[in-house]
């Protein structure tokens, strides 16, 4: 059966030390996972596409499985793949990706066995045109995927991305939503990422990546995102953490803002991905892009209460319903 969405990014065995709370220690992760869980929360029937080593533990791929998820387009290799990931939160919310060891050791938490050898993977020193061997490729995508109609790709080096979406824009009315990497959010690769961008529906950076591509331009995020919209994407969603989201219609000239939902802060990772999930299950749903945006606030308010990507899809219910109607009183048009 061909799946309804289709999903593209990185899978990761996640190591977190949270604001509050315990840590999560060697759970599944990454920015594929997240994005299923943040569209889990309104639909189901997801294909993803990802890649794992021959040691990504089986269960986690069965539990894929059971969740309704089209795994077909995981592809593990024959040998071995360091998926380790590791972030630390202060109390301020602030991220660090490194010192792993000070980082127990302040909490008074017992270093893991598990991450014995850990070294964070520098992306920033990376190539963004080399094609990170984590990232799938448009040779991964099982025949059933090409056709689907709405497709993400979640942040991967600037080839695998480009590839991506070159497969699938030439599908029959397809939506596809790009969410770039930082690593190549900057004016040099301007005239490279303006090609990829024919393909684009809807481009989903954070606003400092696209402040990044914009740099000694301009600093009004509006005309960043007319400016992106003129090579293709009719919608741009300039994601804005904590402040919410900015989103663009450039069919109507239309500008909208979302606050974000006032959630109890437990865990922020992957509350991007999570956003960018819901949103695309909330376009399906009501072809609104304001509406997505809202469907999107609320599986990031509902991922950022707990760890895990599949945490939005744990908690009451009815409790997303009566969150997408309260931000629904709340959104504006500016």
């Amino acid at each position: 059966m061909r799946p309804t969405f289709i999903l593209a990014g990185k899978l990761s065995r996640e190591y977190i030390l949270p604001p509050v709370g315990q840590p999560s220690l060697d759970i599944p992760g990454g920015s594929l996972l997240y994005a299923a869980g943040g569209l889990a929360v309104w639909n189901t029937g997801a294909g993803l596409l990802g890649r794992v080593g021959r040691d990504y533990p089986d269960h986690w791929l069965n539990e894929l499985k059971e969740r309704g998820f089209d795994i077909r387009g995981i592809r593990v290799q024959s040998d071995d793949i360091d998926l380790r990931s590791f972030v630390a939160y202060n109390d301020a919310n602030e991220r660090s990706f490194t010192s792993v060891v000070s980082h127990f050791a302040r909490r008074q938490l017992t270093f893991p066995k598990s991450l014995i050898g850990y070294q964070l993977a520098e992306e920033s020193s990376m190539d963004p045109r080399e094609p990170n061997p984590i990232s799938p490729s448009a040779l991964d995508v099982p025949r059933e995927y090409r056709n689907v109609k709405y497709v993400h790709l979640c942040p991967l080096d600037f080839t695998s991305q480009s590839q991506l979406v070159n497969l699938f824009r030439g599908g029959s009315n397809q939506t596809v939503s790009l969410d770039p990497a930082l690593s190549y959010m900057n004016p040099s690769f301007w005239r490279d990422l303006r090609v990829v961008l024919q393909g684009v529906t809807i481009f989903q950076p954070s606003e400092e990546e696209l402040r990044a591509l914009f740099w000694g331009e301009t600093t009004d995020l509006w005309e960043m995102a007319r400016e992106v919209s003129s090579y293709g994407p009719q919608l741009i969603v300039i994601k804005k953490g904590g402040h919410g989201q900015a989103i663009y219609d450039a069919a109507g000239n239309h500008r909208y803002e979302v606050p974000a939902y006032p959630s109890r802060l437990a865990d922020p990772t992957g509350a991007g991905d999570s956003f960018c999930g819901g949103f695309l299950a909330g376009f399906q749903k009501t072809g609104d892009p304001l509406m997505a945006a809202i469907y999107g606030s609320v599986s990031a308010s509902l991922k950022i209460e707990g760890s895990g990507p599949f945490y939005p899809t744990s908690v009451l219910p009815g409790l997303a319903e009566a969150r997408l109607h309260s931000l629904q009183q709340l959104t504006r048009e500016i």
